[in-house]
């Protein structure tokens, strides 16, 4: 049995503990089943925003007439488009170059699962056998993978999903029509690119609203830009059956409140109906790892599972879905076990200030509590709005009073401190302008607040005992660097400053 100070399952955000053990001088093992680069890279964010790009010029040259400039219709070119995506998805070859380099880490391919606790078998891709190896610590990054719904006939008239879109079924040209089962981030984006390349998109959402976890303003503000521009959306329903018929994939649905059934007759069906945690082939079961019924494994505020030494971050432990949630989780192990001064000086997760974005068209970007969660949490509630086009500069971008497409912020307070509750920006470059309330909310003394109490090694029990605090100083480029930013946005040009700054990359 090969035996290494940490092992690290998964090459999304968890390299970033990967680099801070080799740094450091640690024996390193890297296990990665898949693409190296995680869900980001090789089926998720960054080869959506590429498309997401293109569509966005597309929407932006239709506006181009208010404000005098005349080029007329813009299309996209697919092939272009598609050598782009593929460009940045190839790149994940070279990660595997990257740390197979490195004299103190052996990298593995294969399928990672838990003999016992610090015990783990490599199931290598090649067939040539399995590897056993141990460590007293072990990362879990291994993601999440879409949720398929248990539709009769689904899989019989086959589907995409992220995975096979960004696997063996990327289309050559852009399909004549298609339905989208599901209306969060995922739904929404395609949706986008799909309709921007000509596609007759219809969303099919099982919630009564588009991305149903922001504020419901958003929500309605998305919806008649998305009608408006000939997205056919069909909210409330269930799907009930798939079939084929004359070449075509029919979707069938049924009203959750009146009954009646729809049906809709498409090229191609893309499911985007949520994710489900990479966990079946760990065999948590030969472990203490505790898990929520769904399967995600349960983290406390230091990301520490209940087996002390085993970490989870990213998808697999059940909060919200973003790599920039993922590698500020990395971040945080990454900084207690190579990097802390001392015991004060440990790092903590909060998701009260997690920023979250939908690149949508309009975008949406918000941080903190919607005006209905801060209801329910029994705050004495405010909000305020203010439109694009109350600014010169939104006045400039040819955006009008009453438009359709008339972005704007809305901002969520407790009336009885005047504390920022939650911001909201639905609108062009809205992954940009809310920034400045994360980093404030961030800001400022924290005090450590326990996550799964459960979950508590014997250090984690003593920390929480003695209560200690986190003085994030609003002038410190520390704090900058503690902050999260959505990714993948410009914003990170300037929020990654304190990374070059303490040269760690």
């Amino acid at each position: 049995m090969k035996q290494y100070d940490i092992i690290v399952v998964g090459t999304g955000g968890a390299t970033i503990v990967a680099d801070a053990a080799i740094k450091t001088g640690k024996k390193v093992a890297i296990i990665e089943k898949g693409k190296f680069g995680g869900t980001c890279l090789t089926r998720g964010c960054i080869p959506t925003k590429v498309m997401v790009t293109a569509a966005n010029a597309v929407q932006e040259v239709k506006e181009f007439g208010k404000i005098g400039v005349n080029v007329g219709d813009a299309t996209m070119d697919w092939d272009t488009v598609a050598k782009r995506t593929w460009h940045m998805i190839d790149k994940s070859a070279g990660i595997y170059d990257y740390y197979n380099a490195y004299d103190n880490v052996d990298v593995y391919r294969g399928a990672a699962s838990f003999v016992s606790d610090k015990v783990m078998n490599i199931h290598l891709n090649d067939g040539s056998g399995i590897v056993e190896i141990t460590a007293p610590t072990i990362v879990l990054g291994t993601g999440g993978y879409s949720n398929i719904p248990n539709v009769p006939g689904l899989q019989e008239a086959g589907y995409l999903s992220s995975e096979s879109l960004f696997g063996n079924k990327f289309p050559k040209q852009p399909y004549k029509s298609l339905a989208i089962l599901g209306a969060g981030p995922i739904g929404v984006e395609f949706a986008h690119v799909f309709d921007s390349a000509g596609t007759d998109v219809t969303i099919i959402q099982h919630n009564v609203r588009l991305v149903p976890k922001e504020d419901a303003d958003m929500s309605e503000h998305l919806l008649n830009n998305y009608r408006e521009r000939g997205i056919n959306v069909i909210l409330n329903q269930d799907t009930v059956e798939v079939r084929q018929e004359d070449g075509l994939k029919v979707v069938v649905t049924k009203d959750r409140t009146t009954g009646e059934i729809t049906e809709t007759k498409v090229e191609e069906i893309l499911v985007a109906a949520g994710i489900r945690p990479a966990t079946e082939e760990l065999h948590l079961e030969n472990t203490g790892i505790e898990t929520w019924p769904k399967g995600w494994i349960k983290t406390n505020e230091f990301l520490e599972t209940s087996v002390d030494g085993i970490y989870a971050l990213g998808d697999v432990n059940g909060e919200p879905a973003f790599r920039h949630r993922a590698n500020y989780e990395a971040d945080i192990i990454a900084h207690n076990l190579y990097f802390a001064k001392n015991e004060a000086d440990f790092r903590w997760a909060r998701y009260d200030v997690l920023p979250k974005v939908t690149f949508s068209y309009p975008e949406i970007g918000s941080v903190g509590l919607t005006e209905a969660e801060a209801i329910k949490a029994g705050y004495n509630v405010g909000t305020g709005k203010n439109f694009y086009s109350s600014t010169a500069k939104g006045y400039a971008m040819g955006i009008d009073s009453g438009d359709v497409n008339d972005g704007f912020v809305k901002i969520v307070v407790d009336k009885d401190t005047n504390h920022i509750l939650g911001i909201h920006v639905i609108g062009p470059q809205a992954s940009i302008l809310f920034q400045p309330y994360v980093n404030l909310m961030n800001s400022g003394v924290t005090p450590l607040t326990a996550i799964n109490e459960e979950i508590a090694s014997e250090r984690t029990k003593r920390l929480r005992k003695k209560g200690i605090m986190r003085n994030m100083d609003p002038r410190s480029v520390i704090t900058v660097g503690e902050t999260m930013s959505p990714h993948p946005s410009l914003i990170e040009v300037i929020m990654w400053t304190q990374a070059y700054y303490e040269n760690r990359w």
